[in-house]
């Protein structure tokens, strides 16, 4: 394996580590304003992941920087080309990231009820976006023979990204539901186990509806065969045996298998992009590839051996994290966003 196939691999790590935990806390943002009415039952929803959601962050700002480093044509194209969605989420995040901080300054109804309607617009934004930009990134955009992308706003908005950005914002509710699930106790629990299993069937409707969309708008199967490698059909199986667990109240199982659908699903786009980084829908030969995208060998020799150094040690971090604040929380948490 060369450096650029293992930058490849190592970038696709980094989004699968991101789909999978701020997936659930995109989920529960968008399930905040369902949850309760009340507002000490709110703060058990946001409690839930107050101590997890800026650290599941980092994925994604991590992953932003390997491209730059690793992939600095890819980067370019792709935040140029993407510009004005890419402002749109991060205007979202940061509306999101206030809120947690905001929203328990004053304890008037209608300051907490507005910064968690922004809450709730700060997660279901981001979860629709990240599935747009999934879905265009392996359905191809205009991408000229100088990697410059000519495309607009609207060449991005086409029905099979609108499909990528339901199912993903569907996908990511179904995990947060199932992560509350674990994390809450009482009602609050109850309502979450009951979303959950309301939940499974239209997310596996959407799911399965973009596979076979891929077949349609996308060279994905064509360049790989009807059936491009096991990811795919682990993320069907694993969504299937995710809404079992769930009916028999088994959460910490059904969490597990819509992190493998997550995981399998992201490996599914990324090994049908290789060795293409985006897609070019005017030429093929015009694609932004691993080789013609890259940094230096001497760059990715110098990153690769940093990240061999670092990346365990960050890892190490959040699993202990994690393992710190594992216990449910409830009304009487002594946490309060």
């Amino acid at each position: 394996m060369d450096l650029n196939t293992l930058w490849f691999a190592l970038i696709t790590v980094l989004f699968i580590g991101f789909f999978i935990l701020e997936g659930f806390d995109y989920g529960v943002g968008v399930l905040h304003l369902f949850m309760a009415k009340d507002d000490a039952r709110r703060r058990v929803t946001l409690n839930a992941i107050g101590t997890f959601w800026d650290g599941n962050e980092v994925w994604v700002l991590t992953a932003g920087g390997a491209i730059f480093a690793a992939f600095p044509h890819w980067y370019a194209t792709l935040f140029s080309g993407f510009y004005l969605a890419l402002v749109l989420l991060l205007l979202a995040l940061i509306v999101r990231g206030v809120s947690f901080e905001f929203r328990s300054k004053d304890s008037h109804p209608a300051w907490r009820s507005l910064w968690d309607w922004l809450f709730f617009l700060g997660s279901a934004i981001p979860a629709f976006l990240w599935g747009v930009a999934v879905a265009n990134l392996i359905r191809g955009v205009p991408i000229d023979a100088n990697m410059n992308y000519v495309g607009g706003f609207f060449n991005l908005l086409n029905p099979y990204a609108l499909l990528g950005g339901l199912m993903t914002l569907s996908l990511f509710t179904y995990h947060g539901a199932i992560f509350l699930a674990l994390k809450t106790t009482d009602d609050i629990l109850a309502t979450a186990q009951s979303i959950a299993r309301r939940l499974w069937l239209p997310t596996t409707i959407l799911v399965f509806a973009f596979v076979f969309g891929g077949y349609i708008a996308t060279d994905m199967f064509t360049r790989l065969g009807v059936n491009p490698g096991i990811a795919p059909i682990i993320a069907g199986i694993a969504l299937l045996l995710s809404g079992w667990f769930v009916r028999e109240k088994k959460f910490g199982f059904a969490f597990l298998m819509t992190g493998i659908t997550l995981a399998a699903s992201v490996s599914t786009v990324f090994i049908g992009l290789f060795p293409r980084l985006m897609v070019s829908s005017l030429n093929e030969e015009w694609s932004l590839t691993i080789y013609n995208a890259a940094s230096s060998p001497y760059t990715l020799k110098i990153m690769s051996i940093i990240a061999l150094i670092f990346l365990p040690i960050v890892l190490a971090y959040q699993a202990w994290s994690y393992w710190v604040f594992r216990k449910r929380v409830s009304v009487n948490s002594r946490l309060e966003y």
